[in-house]
């Protein structure tokens, strides 16, 4: 029996392949699928089968583009009409060699999301692991909130009746293969772990634990966040995305043509550090750092306008264009040739964003009141406290509550370490905020530093 474990950085994305007598089934593929080919030729076997437990809000499913390269069906749930796949209900079963595949449906998450039940013919009738997608991960239980507010409690209910009808009573010893880890959006609070137990998520799962009246009261009154570029996932995810038959050949850009797409109004990406962006950036950039690209770009880039690469060296930017990809973002037109480097010796012109340390701030605030601006999440602001004043809006918010922040005073922005708040000031100077100073080292340095923090009450 094969069975591989594929993660994606950055969206904390599992997708799995599982085989047997020479053929394979993938479940929940990314776009850059050429992974899954390498490991079935290293096995000898040939995918036959692509199963999508549910569609995906936060990234393209690779269904279509690994379909077109080894010609293996797509199946999906059945309770969304889908332009693409077949569709599968509740008993549904497939065959690998000596595995056996049936479908549960499991909605909650969405309407038609499903599980897939493995048990090895050759060994036991009993189930040996479930892939139950968004609907139970390590530790937690998938967001609720995707048919709005009237709908939080009925959905909430779905789900927990998924887990606690079908997925728990497969026997506390079935291996549970969700399709997030830790650091997703698509839950609140994902533990750490690769993988998880039906028994052991019984035993320790909160939400599990508080009970389903419990679990429904919770859901109704959580907000989690919605990035906007869930919209373009969720059309690509049920009508198909484009097919790129390749990872796409990463262009580099003379200063000229930079200067050129950047007049035709081009999304210029800074991916270096933030003390390297403050001193010194191209005019009109956005600095999202390489690991911060799956979080935050869908909140800030749209898909039509091509995108600009900046960066140091240039070094590993096919794994920053993954990251694009597999958010969909096709636009990529290239990179600067000779990173940032080559841009100051051709004696172009730089804009720099203020930066200060903690004590700096510290300082400022004793004699002054400038704006003091929080971006980060609502759950570090309220459980670790904030700098006493400061406003918050989260990072990803910022265009939609521009009008909170005063253009005429000062502006410190602080995130968690400084990488966010450099996102948040190279956005507002875009927005012609001409007086932004990001605080580096952020909570965590003003914590060590033993400033006062406040709570919200």
């Amino acid at each position: 029996m094969l069975f591989e474990t594929i993660t994606s950085a950055g969206i904390a994305h599992n997708s799995y392949i599982v085989g047997s007598g020479g053929n394979a089934a993938v479940i929940d593929p990314r776009r850059d699928c050429e992974i899954y080919l390498e490991i079935a030729d290293r096995a000898d076997l040939s995918i036959s089968h692509i199963f999508e437990t549910h569609r995906n809000e936060d990234y393209v499913i690779g269904s279509q583009e690994l379909s077109a390269r080894c010609g293996a069906e797509i199946y999906r749930g059945a309770r969304m009409p889908f332009l693409y796949g077949n569709p599968v209900k509740d008993g549904n079963k497939f065959t690998l060699g000596s595995l056996e595949l049936s479908v549960l449906e499991t909605p909650g998450h969405t309407e038609e999301s499903i599980s897939l039940v493995v048990r090895d013919r050759d060994v036991s009738p009993e189930p040996y692991m479930v892939f139950c997608g968004d609907t139970l991960f390590c530790g937690d239980i998938a967001r609720t909130d995707f048919f709005g507010t009237l709908r939080k409690g009925e959905m909430a209910a779905k789900i927990f009746d998924s887990i606690t009808t079908k997925i728990l009573p497969l026997g506390d010893g079935v291996i549970v293969c969700p399709a997030h880890g830790a650091g997703s959006i698509c839950g609140g609070d994902i533990a750490d772990h690769p993988l998880t137990t039906v028994g052991y998520e019984k035993k320790t799962n909160r939400l599990l634990l508080a009970g389903k009246e419990m679990f429904i009261r919770q859901r109704i009154e959580e907000s989690p966040y919605i990035p906007p570029y869930f919209i373009q996932m969720e059309q690509y995810n049920r009508d198909g995305a484009p097919i790129l038959g390749h990872i796409p050949h990463l262009k580099p850009l003379g200063i000229m043509d930079v200067n050129n797409l950047k007049r035709s109004g081009a999304q210029i990406v800074d991916i270096r550090s933030p003390t390297g962006f403050a001193a010194g950036n191209i005019t009109g950039s956005l600095s999202i750092w390489r690991d911060g690209i799956p979080a935050f770009a869908g909140w800030f880039l749209d898909y039509q306008r091509p995108v600009v690469l900046v960066d140091d060296f240039n070094t590993g930017l096919y794994s920053v264009l993954r990251h694009f990809i597999r958010l969909g973002y096709d636009n990529i037109t290239g990179y600067l040739a000779g990173g940032f480097p080559a841009w100051f010796k051709g004696a172009q012109e730089i804009a720099t964003i203020g930066a200060c340390s903690v004590q700096q701030l510290k300082e400022r605030l004793e004699t002054e009141t400038p704006c003091i601006l929080d971006v980060r999440d609502i759950k570090n602001y309220n459980s670790v406290g904030h700098i006493r004043g400061a406003h918050h809006i989260y990072v990803g918010e910022l265009p939609a509550h521009l009008s909170e922040i005063p253009k005429n005073e000062p502006i410190f922005v602080y995130c968690d370490a400084g990488y966010k708040g450099s996102l948040a000031a190279s956005y507002l100077t875009m927005n012609h905020y001409h007086n932004v100073t990001n605080v580096l080292g952020g909570m965590q340095a003003w914590k060590r530093a033993g400033f006062r923090i406040e709570k919200s009450i």
